[in-house]
């Protein structure tokens, strides 16, 4: 049976083909269109799922969808009958999308397949989505579930128990008190974009000091033992205006929101430190309410707030949970895949086996590119490359020109499905580096210097490097872990505050310790990346260090590449050292037409945002 998945018109549209209860195929929509966080309807992602799976759309057994947009607009409504009638202006700007689009679903999705499914659509709740995505791919029998976001139709926080394949809903919190909005309107009074700006605030949190701690608690919120809070709604603006925040917040943080892209002030990291603590205290009385609640000793999550891989951390060595796993694809997206996969379990009642790994698969379930068809790109754009005969040829190569502080974008096997580069869609450097932070945050993505970066580790040696359990599994890259103190260097803490903290060397893998000498670790084992796991074994062999940098393919403002194009493009206009597409490898140094462009200049260029 052929189920697709769709999670569309909001934040990050997807598409997942579920066969038989299996995940054949993922993928975002944003990775072909290139628009960053694109809402249209996936329709180059279901085209990729249904060309993995090697059907047609009349082929299809059932089509589920990730929300129920009935029950969304009841809750759009009511907010404006709440509010009324400072939001009319508000509800004037997104009545047109509702009447011509989102208010007829079944209507939008026979469009969106070309008329071709004649089957049944199934409507699943958001949060249904992302617990289901949550428990049903997890390596557990049994399990708690927790679903933290902005919100859903109604619900912004649930709490859920996971047993065989059945999925119960127990608790939830409701609109508008949400900590997945609480944090995006402080990504949006610091100056970031909300919904894309967040991994940023908690990446600037270790900058400042939490002085706003209980300011926040005190004026903001009015946090429950059980985690349930209120929020004061008029310290907020997305109830009634297209702003987050009310001119009241001002005052409690001394003046206006950061302007984008002008300086940032210590007033901003202290805020950023001071709602990331908040955040983390808020999901560890969540976490310890559903233990308390569901008696179970696991625990699995999904929602935008599941990717704040500190809070997870903290959940994972100061919770009740013996292990927590979290839904690579967190956010919206992976909605299309929970949707699916509830269809199958629970509405179809069919039994789920579960897998010591998990059933993501590595969660590389995009599309891949053979060698021949990466050859014939590169001939056409006059590319100096080399291919290597034989895996362990490459391997070592790349191992080679990472050890000698190249900069190496990689591509290999299918892309990867979520936010996160898992090393098949990865620029790699070397950990052990004292400039390479800086020099990839600035001269290669184009972002903020104090972005940090994750690093990629052989699993057996994780314990070695960090604070965590032997071969404890870390797949995804969204768990944060203190870095062992016997791989620290001295340093003078107190000698430097804010920004300037980048300039301490704190550790033998100094690229990837961020200044909280904390790193959100990603462990590579030989079942789920076979390819990543033989390179960081051939750099252990030749530097007798098992740790990599690994960030994303891209720069900012763009998606993660995709394609042999997408990755050459982005090699050639920026200062990129090294191409792997598959086995072949290009030096920059080698092109006769490699240029340095600036980031404006290449984002207007290619259409990118």
């Amino acid at each position: 049976m052929n189920i697709l998945g769709i999670s569309a018109f909001y934040h990050d549209s997807a598409a997942c083909l579920v066969q038989d209860g299996r995940i054949v195929a993922a993928a975002q929509e944003e990775r072909f269109t290139r628009k960053k966080h694109d809402f249209s309807f996936p329709t180059h992602a279901i085209d990729y799922c249904l060309e993995e799976a090697g059907i047609t759309t009349e082929q299809l057994d059932l089509v589920a969808f990730y929300d129920k947009p009935l029950l969304k607009f009841d809750r759009i409504l009511e907010t404006y009958v709440s509010y009324a009638p400072s939001g009319f202006r508000l509800f004037l700007m997104g009545l047109p999308l509702w009447l011509k689009e989102k208010l007829f679903m079944p209507r939008e999705l026979d469009r969106g397949l070309s008329g071709r499914y004649k089957g049944r659509y199934v409507f699943m709740s958001h949060h249904e989505s992302h617990a289901a995505s949550a428990f049903l791919p997890s390596p557990f029998e049994e399990a708690a579930i927790l679903t933290l976001d902005g919100v859903g139709e109604w619900a912004t926080g649930s709490i859920a128990m996971g047993r065989g394949r059945q999925i119960e809903m127990l608790k939830e919190l409701r609109f508008p008190h949400s900590l997945g909005l609480l944090y995006s309107a402080m990504t949006y009074f610091t100056g970031f974009r909300v919904n894309s700006g967040e991994y940023k605030l908690m990446g600037l949190a270790p900058y400042g000091e939490p002085v706003y701690r209980d300011l926040i608690l005190d004026k903001l919120l009015d946090l429950k033992e059980d985690g349930s809070f209120r929020l004061d709604m008029s310290y907020f603006g997305y109830c009634n205006d297209d702003v987050m925040t009310s001119s009241k917040m001002n005052g409690l943080f001394g003046g206006p929101p950061r302007k984008a892209e002008t300086d940032i002030t210590q007033r901003e990291m202290d805020i950023a430190a001071s709602i990331q603590v908040v955040t983390e205290e808020i999901v560890l009385k969540i976490a310890r309410y559903a233990h308390a609640l569901t008696g179970a000793s696991k625990l699995t999550m999904a929602g935008g707030v599941a990717l704040n891989c500190v809070g997870n951390g903290r959940i994972l060595r100061e919770g009740p949970f013996d292990e927590v796993w979290v839904q690579p694809a967190a956010g919206d997206a992976g909605g299309a895949l929970g949707a699916a996969l509830f269809v199958w379990h629970q509405l179809l009642e069919n039994e789920r086996t579960t897998n010591p790994y998990d059933s993501q698969q590595g969660s590389l379930l995009g599309p891949r590119y053979s060698n021949e068809e990466i050859q014939k790109y590169l001939d056409g754009q006059g590319a100096i490359y080399t291919r290597y005969a034989t895996e362990e040829e490459v391997v070592d190569r790349i191992a080679e020109l990472i050890a000698d502080e190249k900069v190496v974008g990689h591509v290999a096997g299918r892309m990867e499905f979520g936010p996160r580069a898992l090393g098949a869609r990865s620029i790699l450097g070397d950990a052990r580096s004292t400039k390479m932070q800086q020099v990839m945050n600035l001269k290669i993505k184009f972002r903020e210097s104090f972005r940090p970066f994750a690093p990629a580790v052989l699993r057996e040696d994780v314990d070695e490097y960090f604070e965590m359990r032997p071969n404890e599994d870390s797949p995804y890259m969204l768990m944060v872990a203190p870095v062992r103190k016997e791989k620290l260097l001295q340093y003078d803490e107190d000698s430097t505050r804010g920004l300037d903290k980048l300039k301490q060397v704190r550790s033998v893998v100094p690229a990837i310790t961020h200044v909280d000498n904390s790193a959100r670790v990603q462990t590579i084992d030989a079942e789920r990346h076979p390819r990543f796991h033989r390179i960081l074994e051939a750099f252990k062999a030749r530097t007798g260090s098992p740790v990599l940098i690994n960030t994303s393919f891209n720069v900012r403002g763009e998606p993660i590449v995709n394609t042999p194009e997408d990755a050459y493009r982005c090699f050639m206009h920026t200062n990129m050292d090294v191409l792997v597409l598959e086995d072949c490898i290009l030096l920059k140094e080698d092109q006769p037409n490699a240029k340095d462009i600036d980031l404006d200049a290449y984002l207007a260029e290619f259409g990118l945002d």
